[in-house]
C-alpha cells in the first residue's frame, strides 16, 4: 500500500544564527519528508521548533511555542513534536521534566543526533549543506561558532559553548556555493566575528577571510553583524574601504557606554578606547552606517549613567539602533548583582532611548533625498518594489519602497533608485 511522505515543518525563534542552523538540518531531512512552509504549517505531521534561550522575553516566547505545539499534538493535529536550539542548551532538565509529550530535545551541537532519530541525510548535515528557507537571493553564512568572551549579562556561551572558527577553505566553498545558487547577498554571522581565526591559526583572519570572499566571482553584496568592538582588528577597515562588493556597514554591539556599568558588564574596554574605535572606523571608512545595539537598565545603571548614554547617542549618531531591557539571566555572572533597576524603569529609559534614535534615524534618512542609491529588491508588493540598501541589513533595519507600476524592477536584482521622500524607518524611491 503506497502511503505518502510525512510532512515536517522547522520553526525557528531567535536570531539569524538559528535561521543558519534550521537551513541544515532542513538540507538533511529533506530527503526523508515534504518541507511545509508556514502558510500550510495545519499540514504537517512532525514539528521542528528551534528555540532561542538569550533572555527572558525570548525564552517566553519559546516556551509559549512549545506549548502551542503541544496543545496540537495532544489534539491530535501533529505526531511528533522535537524541540531544540539554544533554550535546551540553557534548561533541558526543567524541559523534560514539565515537557513529557515532547518527543525529544537536543541542543545545536547534537542536530546530528536529531538527524539521525529522524532518519535524514546524516552526510548532508556534516558536509554543511543547507536548503535555504528565506529569500533565494540572500544567505547568511556562518564563520564561527560559540562565543569565549566573559560579558557578564551573556548567556550564549552556556547555550553554545566556546569559539570555534570555521577554516577559511570551507567557508570559501560554502560561499561559492551560494553563488552559484543565486545568491546577491551574503551576510556574515558570527557571535563574535573580530574574534576569528584566533583558535584555528593563532592570530585574527577576518581580514583575510574579507579579502578573500570580495574576490570571488560573481559576488554580490558582502555584510558584517557582531562584530566584538574590544580588540577590533583595524585592519579589517581598509578591507571594507576598498572592496566594492563588502556593504560600508558595520554591526558594532556596544552595549552602553558609561565606564562603571562596561566594568560590570566585563566588556573589555572603556568609553575613551569606544570612542576612539569610532573615530577611526568613521575616518578610515567614510560614510560607513553603524548599527549597534544597548542594554537599558542594566544592575547598577543610576540616572547619571543612562543621561551619559543619551548624549553619547546624540553625538555619535549611529544610523542603526536598537535597545534590550535588562534580563536577568541565571547562570550569568550579571545574576549575582541585584537587579536593582525597576522594570517600570528599564521600560522609561527605552523609550527614551528609541525616541530620540528615532530622531536620529529620521535626519539621516532625510539627507538621502534626492540621492541615487543601489537597492536589492527582496518583494513585489502589487505596483511596489521593496528593496534594502547597502546601509540596510534584512529584517532589522530600513525598507525601500519604490513606486514601480511598470514592473521595472526585479525581485533578487541590485537596481539604482532615487530616493524622493523619507520617513523614521524608511525611504521612499522612484527607479532611475
Amino acid at each position: 500500500m503506497h502511503t505518502r511522505p510525512l510532512k515536517l515543518h522547522i520553526t525557528t525563534l531567535g536570531c539569524s544564527k538559528n535561521a543558519f542552523d534550521s537551513e541544515r538540518l532542513a538540507a538533511a531531512l529533506e530527503t526523508a519528508y515534504t518541507l511545509t512552509h508556514s502558510t500550510d504549517l495545519e499540514s504537517a505531521d512532525i514539528v521542528v521548533l528551534n528555540t532561542c534561550g538569550f533572555i527572558d522575553r525570548a525564552k517566553k516566547e519559546s516556551v509559549e511555542a512549545i506549548l502551542h505545539y503541544v496543545r496540537e499534538k495532544e489534539a491530535g493535529r501533529i505526531q511528533r513534536l522535537y524541540v531544540v536550539g539554544c533554550l535546551v542548551g540553557r534548561d533541558r532538565p526543567t524541559l523534560q521534566a514539565e515537557l513529557p509529550e515532547v518527543d525529544g530535545f537536543y541542543t545545536q551541537a547534537e542536530f546530528d543526533q536529531l538527524v539521525e532519530v529522524l532518519q535524514g541525510d546524516l552526510r548532508r548535515y556534516l558536509v554543511g549543506e543547507r536548503r535555504r528557507l528565506g529569500y533565494p537571493h540572500h544567505a547568511y553564512l556562518k564563520i564561527s561558532e560559540g562565543c569565549n568572551r566573559k560579558c557578564s549579562f551573556c548567556a550564549i556561551p552556556l547555550m553554545r559553548g566556546p569559539h570555534q572558527s570555521r577554516p577559511l577553505p570551507d567557508i570559501l566553498e560554502e560561499a561559492r556555493r551560494l553563488i552559484d545558487e543565486g545568491v546577491r547577498e551574503i551576510s556574515l554571522i558570527a557571535q563574535d566575528l573580530t574574534y576569528y581565526g584566533l583558535d584555528l591559526y593563532g592570530k585574527r583572519r577576518l581580514a583575510d577571510l574579507l579579502e578573500a570572499l570580495a574576490q570571488l566571482p560573481g559576488i554580490g553584496w558582502l555584510r558584517l553583524h557582531y562584530a566584538y568592538p574590544a580588540g577590533f582588528p583595524l585592519e579589517v577597515l581598509d578591507i571594507i574601504r576598498e572592496a566594492p562588493a563588502i556593504c560600508k556597514y558595520l554591526d558594532l554591539p556596544l552595549q552602553h557606554i558609561a565606564d562603571p556599568i562596561l566594568r560590570r558588564m566585563r566588556r573589555g574596554l572603556s568609553r575613551a578606547r569606544t570612542e576612539a574605535l569610532l573615530q577611526t572606523i568613521r575616518e578610515k571608512v567614510p560614510g560607513i552606517v553603524l548599527r549597534s545595539t544597548f542594554i537599558v537598565g542594566f544592575p547598577g545603571e543610576t540616572e547619571a549613567h543612562f543621561q551619559e548614554l543619551l548624549e553619547f547617542l546624540q553625538t555619535y549618531r549611529l544610523e542603526r539602533v536598537g535597545a534590550f531591557l535588562y534580563s536577568h539571566e541565571e547562570g550569568t555572572h550579571s545574576y549575582t548583582y541585584a537587579d536593582d533597576v525597576p522594570r517600570r524603569v528599564k521600560k522609561q529609559r527605552y523609550q527614551a532611548l528609541m525616541a530620540l534614535q528615532q530622531r536620529v534615524s529620521y535626519e539621516w534618512n532625510a539627507q538621502q533625498i534626492g540621492r541615487t542609491l543601489p537597492i536589492l529588491v527582496d518583494e513585489r508588493q502589487g505596483d511596489l518594489a521593496v528593496g534594502r540598501t547597502p546601509y540596510d541589513a534584512l529584517e532589522v533595519d530600513n525598507l525601500v519602497y519604490v513606486h514601480d507600476p511598470e514592473h521595472r524592477l526585479s525581485v533578487g536584482h541590485f537596481h539604482p533608485v532615487r530616493v524622493v521622500d523619507a520617513t523614521e524607518y524608511d525611504l521612499w524611491a522612484e527607479p532611475v
